[in-house]
């Protein structure tokens, strides 16, 4: 997943929560702008901290693992 992805992953998430962009914003101290233009793919103004805070403030969390030798599902799919 790359961070395109993880923006409208995140604005998925959020849409099924019923949580607006300007409750989020209001909560976290981040603008709205900026949440919305993460959700939209121009990210070039949001951090990783605020993007752990998104995820973080919509129940979720970001992990690192080890990478395995072996392509996974999703890699042989998008060959």
């Amino acid at each position: 997943m790359d961070f395109y992805e993880l923006g409208k992953e995140l604005a998925s998430l959020r849409k099924s929560k019923k949580i607006s962009q300007q409750t989020i914003a209001n909560d976290l101290h981040i603008s709205r702008a900026t949440i919305s233009n993460f959700e939209s793919g121009s990210f070039n103004d949001i951090g990783l901290k605020k993007v752990l805070q998104l995820v973080d403030y919509l129940g979720y969390e970001l992990s690192l693992k080890e990478k395995s030798p072996f392509p996974t599902f999703e890699d042989i799919i998008n060959g």
